[in-house]
Parts: C-alpha cells; structure tokens; sequence
C-alpha cells in the first residue's frame, strides 16, 4: 500500500466517519427519533431472540469499552500503573476473544433468525439485514486478528494502534503512519469499524442513544395526573 493510499484510509477517511457520526447522530436524534426502529417481530422465535439479543449486547458493550479504554489511554499511564505492553496484549487477547466468542453467537443467532424465517424476514428492511451482516463481518475480522495478535505476544503491535487511535483523537493525520505496516487483517478490520461509525446514523444502531440514562437524574417521584376539586352545582 502507498503512503498516499495509507493516509487516505487511515489519516483522512477517519475524520470523513467520525464527523459523520456525530453530527449525523446529534440531527437524528434532535429530529427523527421516531424513526429509529425496525419492523417489530418480537412475537417469533422470542427465545433465540432473547438469548441472541442479550449475548450479542453483553458481548459488545464489553468490546466497545475495551477497545475505547485499550486504544485511548496513554501508554505512560501504563508504565505508571506497571502494567507492561506483553500483560496488556495477553489480556486484550483473552478478554477481548472472551467477549468476541459470546457476541459473535449472538449476532449470528440474531442474522439466522433474521434471514432464514420466512416471516421475519419479510418485516426487515435491507438496511436491517445489511447492518447485520457487516456487524457479523467485524466480529468475524476481530476474532481473526487474534490469531495474528499471538505471533507477537510483546505488544509492540498494539503499540502502533495506541499511538494511531490517539493521534486521530488529537487531530494528527499523520498518525496514518503508525498502521502503515501492519497486517492487513489489522487494516481492514480498521477499515470495517470507521466504515460502522460512517453508516452509524443511517441505521437502526442509533438505537444505543435511547439508553433510560436521563432516569438517573430524575426526582424521586412523578407527578401523572393532577387531582382537582370537582366543580360545584350553581
């Protein structure tokens, strides 16, 4: 791959999906909120939907916060804490394969369902069904990149992801160097990610906005209906 190439995909693509994201994420959910759903098919096949549904969102939202804390804080937090490159890549892989494992049952739980019942797949749209597939590409890329990931238990690897996430978070393209020479499963399943994040507000995942955190700050008690004197006769 050219260097040219390189900092197309990895230095300038990824400031094109992350602008995308939020702005598109932030008009969506001001404007169309409502249109964030799916044809509902909750009433077929419930029990694989709920045992999809809950192993791909614990398997998921243990990725996500791995890879948003493993990629975004800094390596000399790292050397403070004692824990060294080799220990942090031997738990990304063990941790991060875990919840791979169980999301990957989930999302295909969820894709069989989706595509291989005559009736459910009648209310998906091809968004639905699109989505779907790339999310069970991603987990699929993941968990290949851990074969990779075993060659080189010294974590000089995941180094290279660390100094590019943060580079791109501290708006320097040039971080594209980092991932210049890694393992092109690495690159495409980078590439495959931001691609998510573009296509993010166009789907039904910008459903993980609706998350009840706003019950959090609410008071204690909620007022439903007022009662009021009933009118008196003349």
């Amino acid at each position: 791959m050219s260097a040219t190439f390189n900092m197309i995909l990895f230095g300038w693509y990824p400031y094109l999906c992350l602008t995308v994201f939020l702005l598109g994420s932030l008009l969506r959910f001001d404007r169309e909120q409502y249109s964030w759903k799916t044809g509902s098919s909750q009433l077929l096949r419930k029990r694989q939907l709920r045992w999809g549904s809950n192993l791909f969102h614990i398997g998921i939202l243990t990725i996500l916060a791995g890879h948003f804390v493993g990629l975004l804080t800094p390596i000399a937090l790292f050397d403070q804490l004692g824990i060294s490159h080799g220990l942090k890549q031997m738990l990304a892989i063990v941790v991060g394969g875990l919840a791979g494992v169980v999301c990957f049952i989930g999302i295909t739980l969820l894709a069989h369902r989706r595509l291989f019942d005559a009736r459910i797949r009648a209310t998906s749209s091809v968004g639905d069904i699109g989505i779907l597939l790339l999310l069970w590409l991603q987990l699929t890329l993941g968990l290949c990149t851990i074969f990779v990931s075993l060659g080189h238990l010294d974590g000089h690897e995941m180094v290279k992801f660390m100094n590019w996430a943060q580079g791109i978070a501290t708006l320097q393209p040039a971080a594209a160097t980092y991932v210049a020479d890694v393992h092109p499963i690495f690159k495409a399943h980078l590439l495959l990610g931001l691609t998510l994040l573009l296509l993010f507000p166009f789907t039904r995942l910008v459903h993980i906005w609706s998350a009840p955190i706003w019950y959090l700050g609410r008071p204690g008690y909620q007022i439903v209906r007022r009662r009021t004197q009933p009118p008196r006769n003349a």
